[in-house]
């Protein structure tokens, strides 16, 4: 692109890191509508909170309230949607935060692409398993309704794909297990990542 000249801060990574005193981490949950994403995010970042960590979530209703208010749901715009969280992500987690991302995001593509822009290494995925039926049955917000009356186009599962992530670093069957046991299994699989002083023993 011309005449764009990026900069490169004086403020190295590590120095973040031991600044933060933390890893910082990009934790991806994908799911369908009402597998419980959110839920398990909003808990999730509340725990890492208020254990010192630096944690922030981004959740796919809230961004497209402001930055992606101009996307709609083709899968071009779902696509460029997670794009700019991925880039958003990428900023954050250069800051030394712990980011944590609640999107149906539907396409491997996307997904990958996401991983791709923070790197594989600070990019962990989680599956929030839950059949359609269960989702639907759930229907917090009138959505699937909607979707099934035709009020509501190119919705995921129903009027468009949702692509199972086949090698997820985490799986978590919120139709099996309650909330409280699918957050303390999200927790004990989460938080050992973000532990500067573990991670720099494993790297020794």
């Amino acid at each position: 692109m011309k005449n764009i000249y990026p900069f490169k801060s004086k403020v190295c990574p590590e120095q973040r890191r031991q600044r933060m005193q933390q890893e910082p981490q990009l934790v991806w949950l994908t799911g369908l509508s009402g597998s419980g994403k959110s839920t398990l995010a909003l808990r999730l970042e509340h725990h890492l909170f208020h254990q010192g960590y630096k944690v922030y979530l981004l959740d796919g209703d809230n961004i497209r309230n402001g930055l992606c208010r101009d996307l709609g749901f083709s899968e071009q715009d779902r696509k460029e949607n997670i794009r700019r969280v991925a880039e958003v992500s990428r900023l954050l987690l250069d800051a030394g935060m712990v980011v944590i991302c609640a999107f149906i995001s539907p396409y491997a593509e996307e997904r990958e692409l996401a991983r791709q822009i923070v790197g594989p290494d600070r990019f962990t995925e989680v599956y929030i398993s839950c059949p359609l039926q269960v989702c639907e049955q759930r229907d917090t917000k009138g959505l699937y309704a909607k979707a099934r009356a035709g009020l509501i186009a190119n919705f995921t599962g129903i009027s468009a794909p949702y692509e199972v992530p086949p090698h997820p670093d985490l799986t978590i069957r919120t139709d099996k297990e309650s909330i409280d046991a699918s957050l303390d299994k999200l927790i004990t699989f989460v938080e050992p990542q973000l532990r500067l002083q573990q991670r720099m023993k494993a790297a020794m």
